[in-house]
């Protein structure tokens, strides 16, 4: 069986999910996209080359997305689309995507766009098709590792998710390396988390409840700390089933007190009124130095990741801990971020090609089978541990 598959955007995300389904989609076609025809064309030859030996045949095109002609004519042929462009555009990708009887899928991020896709549900069943957002790493496996726990377990009753990208070592002013978009970055630590605490749904600030995690070598301890869209739609999902539900992103020790002091100061303002009178943007600023100072090429990146589930398991309490340990791969050149975020949404695409997916709009937890995602994860480089006490 083959399968055609159109991924919009042609950067780090894009290329990644586009060489997993060329190896483990059964892709025929892929369609690499971008509102630059030149990224989209070095995309396209670099996966040329990486994927020499699988069936897929690639294709580029200079898409603006904003443009719905344009869209519609990049959906045409396609059975799913991917989007690894910026999540506010997901939405309007997704009503598109139900335009036109295409399957669609991106990587999430923020939760109130992700409940504007999931308003489609009616759409999409009606089109055929199936809509699933957040299928990236933290909001996407995390929380899929989640759902086989509560699939699994007699009774799931606490669940703690914790996450981070992270240079292989502590590097410039904020021990950190900018592994994704800076706008999706900014985006997680500001606003609320929404979390499930004694059973009940409660939002707890971004940057707050710091708390140590050891995760052994060669990362040592580290530090948590809330951010938003991590969660997504769990807590509506679980609510009345689990009595907690949380997440939160890891760092190395000393990072969110430092940015602690950025948001204080208001670095991250889209727009503020000078001493002069005049309107600045230091947010504009602040996400040039973050791109300028914080990419540090020479030092590679890595990825961990922590749920863990409690509750009662075969007749007694039990715990139960997916651990996920990656890094950059240097023969394909693919980042651990891009690894562990690309390919768990590649598999979900494959999920969706292979007519595995009920047509209509669901949350990630409920529309994808989380024991067989656990058991395809390792033909697509995601090797989990997985430890109960």
């Amino acid at each position: 069986m083959s399968h055609r598959y159109v991924v919009f955007g042609a950067g780090r995300q894009g290329v990644a999910m586009a060489y997993d389904l060329a190896w483990n989609g059964e892709a025929e076609r892929i369609v690499i996209s971008d509102s630059s025809g030149e990224a989209a064309e070095r995309a396209r030859e670099r996966l040329v080359g990486l994927c020499a030996g699988t069936k897929a045949s690639f294709e580029a095109l200079t898409i603006d997305v904003a443009n719905p002609k344009a869209l519609a004519r990049g959906l045409a042929g396609a059975q799913v689309a991917l989007s690894a462009v910026p999540y506010k555009l997901n939405a309007e990708l997704a009503r598109a995507a139900v335009d036109a009887h295409v399957s669609f899928l991106d990587l999430g991020g923020n939760t109130e766009v992700v409940r504007a896709e999931l308003a489609l549900h009616e759409r999409a069943r009606a089109a055929g098709i199936a809509i699933v957002p957040d299928c990236g790493l933290a909001p996407g496996l995390g929380n899929h590792l989640a759902a086989h726990g509560v699939a699994t377990f007699d009774r799931a009753e606490h669940v703690h998710v914790r996450c981070g990208g992270l240079p292989e070592r502590p590097v410039g002013p904020l021990g950190y390396k900018l592994v994704f978009h800076f706008e999706g970055l900014i985006n997680e630590y500001s606003g609320q988390g929404e979390f499930l605490r004694d059973g009940k749904r409660v939002d707890v600030p971004a940057l707050t409840e710091l708390e140590k995690i050891d995760f052994g070598p060669p990362v040592g301890e580290l530090e948590a700390a809330v951010t938003s869209g991590g969660t997504s739609t769990c807590p509506e999902t679980w609510l009345g089933r689990l009595k907690s539900f949380d997440y939160k992103t890891v760092r190395y020790p000393g990072h969110w007190s430092a940015m602690r002091t950025l948001f204080d100061l208001g670095v991250f303002e889209p727009s503020v009124r000078g001493a002069d009178g005049k309107e600045h943007s230091p947010r504009l600023a602040m996400r040039a130095l973050f791109e300028a100072r914080l990419t540090f090429p020479q030092v590679r990146d890595l990825v961990v990741l922590r749920t863990t589930v409690r509750g009662l398991l075969r007749g007694k309490q039990a715990t139960r801990r997916y651990d996920l340990f990656d890094r950059h791969d240097a023969r394909t050149g693919f980042t651990a971020m891009e690894r562990t975020t690309a390919f768990p949404a590649a598999l979900v695409a494959h999920f969706l090609a292979r007519g595995l997916v009920q047509p209509g709009a669901r949350p990630l937890e409920l529309a994808i089978d989380p024991v067989r995602y656990v058991e395809e994860l390792p033909r697509h480089g995601i090797n989990l541990a997985i430890t109960e006490e």
